[in-house]
């Protein structure tokens, strides 16, 4: 493990806050996987894939996507059962990271460079190290690794629900109290340190993903499904077996960057340090004043860790090739 480095911000776009990439429903093994693209602006830019946290969407990807675009040529996914995708059969860590494999095996641009942010940095590992054939890099935003003390999460509140038979309509009907605007300031609460980062545009973008979610009949139960399939997974990790999500990340061939809020409200903030250590070519960067989602809070800082990433990686390739 490393410190991260940053690429120099005057060679960084301008800033600007973009809408929602275009987004479009594929057809994938029985059910519908929604996916937003973000165009390169570049004719040799790579193939990127998002894969966002429990309870997100693709479109929690729009700015880093952006900033990156002229060397990425981004598409991010929303997991079965949240966003605008179908439900799935099984939330487990292991079945999203099949849908991932398969994403990028039916979308034929593999290997990619991918990104996740919470849930989807689990997943990311789970990808990762068992495929490693199908990742450049690998970028990790408060990856949900295994941890234990719930004290030190909002989501232990959680807890009790999984452990009552159906739990999933316990929480439908939480929901159905809720009105859009109240849920949507809740999870700015709990995903943001900093709420004067989030502009107009966002707040509004977050109300409408809330009034999807409320549509969605299937949704609470995913949400409870996947968090119990979640902390499943942090069980297992401390027993022994091929599955633990630490053996899994200590197989990671790719070379990555970790990035981790320290005021973080979701994921213990011990677990991106971890999760670094644990990971053989590993780049950790601990922001203060960030919570739980370092790609919409200062997408910047994260686009110019990656980029540095990047130019790291291609400088080794060259290295290689010439030693070669």
């Amino acid at each position: 493990m490393k410190r991260a480095a940053l690429w120099p911000e005057h060679l960084m776009p301008p800033h600007h806050v973009p809408p929602p990439w275009p987004g479009r429903a594929v057809r994938l093994d029985g059910t519908v996987t929604y996916v937003r693209d973000t165009p390169a602006t570049s004719a040799d830019a790579e193939p990127a894939l998002y894969v966002h946290g429990l309870g997100g969407s693709s479109q929690n990807w729009t700015d880093l996507a952006g900033l990156l675009a002229h060397r990425l040529d981004g598409q991010a996914i929303d997991l079965p059962g949240f966003g605008r995708s179908e439900p799935g059969r099984r939330y487990t860590i292991p079945a999203f990271a099949e849908r991932v494999v398969r994403w990028i095996e039916h979308s034929d641009r593999g290997p990619v460079h991918l990104f996740g942010n919470s849930l989807g940095g689990a997943i990311a590992v789970h990808v990762a190290g068992l495929r490693p054939e199908l990742v450049r890099t690998l970028t990790l935003v408060s990856p949900a690794l295994p941890f234990l003390d719930f004290r030190r999460s909002l989501q232990g509140r959680m807890l009790p629900l999984l452990a009552i038979p159906r739990g999933e309509r316990l929480a439908a009907w939480r929901l159905a109290q809720l009105a859009p605007e109240v849920m949507a300031q809740q999870v700015l609460e709990a995903c943001f340190a900093d709420l004067s980062r989030i502009s107009e545009q966002r707040r509004q973008e977050a109300l409408e993903e809330i009034r999807v979610r409320y549509e969605a009949a299937h949704y609470a139960a995913a949400y409870v499904r996947t968090f119990r399939g979640l902390v499943s997974s942090f069980l297992r990790s401390y027993l022994p077996g091929a599955g633990s999500m630490w053996r899994i990340a200590a197989a990671v061939q790719a070379p990555t960057l970790v990035v981790g809020g320290l005021q973080d409200k979701l994921v213990d903030v011990r677990v991106a340090p971890q999760a670094a250590r644990a990971i053989p070519d590993s780049r950790l960067m601990m922001l203060e004043g960030v919570g739980h989602v370092a790609q919409v809070e200062v997408p910047r800082t994260v686009a110019r860790a990656v980029l540095h990433l990047l130019a790291e990686t291609e400088e080794a390739g060259r290295r290689s090739d010439m030693a070669g």
